[in-house]
């Protein structure tokens, strides 16, 4: 079992979910999400820094996984977005933490089965994949769907590894 950290990064809310997993099962450990409110650019990126070095040293995770930005039409919503996820990997790597990126599309075909899955999709999908009785708020959500998203690959990667298979 590896215990990973899934964040999905915003400017405004950042989610996290925290599940150990063997890559076949896994089971939920924590969830939640840092908020962030109306203040200055530099003092949020601060307090997802923070946020997650707070949650990486509770949770003692062994790998962090990241959902990678969406671009959009607004350049700037980007931009602010791609700072967040830079200052949640900055928290993973301070921790000496080996840090993946996974784009959305990604995280909800390894969840759902599908890439172009809805939001629902992938809480309801988190929520049997866990064992949840309650669907968890949709930004922790969609972190617990990045973990998830982690345990699968790496669990691919490493039957095609020993499989003799070659792996990019």
């Amino acid at each position: 079992m590896i215990r990973i950290l899934g964040i999905d990064p915003g400017s405004r809310v950042t989610g996290y979910g925290v599940i150990d997993s063997d890559g076949r099962r896994s089971r939920y450990v924590a969830d939640g999400c840092i908020r962030l409110g109306s203040v200055a650019l530099a003092e949020r990126l601060g307090l997802i820094y923070r946020g997650v070095l707070a949650v990486v040293d509770r949770y003692a995770p062994e790998a962090v996984a990241v959902e990678e930005v969406f671009v959009s039409r607004n350049p700037s919503s980007a931009l602010k977005l791609g700072h967040a996820r830079g200052a949640a990997i900055c928290a993973g790597v301070s921790r000496s933490l080996p840090v993946a990126e996974y784009s959305a599309r990604a995280v909800k075909l390894a969840v759902v089965g599908q890439g172009g899955a809805e939001k629902a999709q992938v809480q309801h999908m988190v929520c049997r994949l866990l064992g949840l009785s309650e669907a968890p708020a949709e930004d922790a959500a969609d972190a617990l769907a990045v973990a998830l998203c982690h345990a699968h690959t790496q669990a691919t990667r490493a039957r095609l590894v020993a499989g003799g298979g070659r792996v990019r």
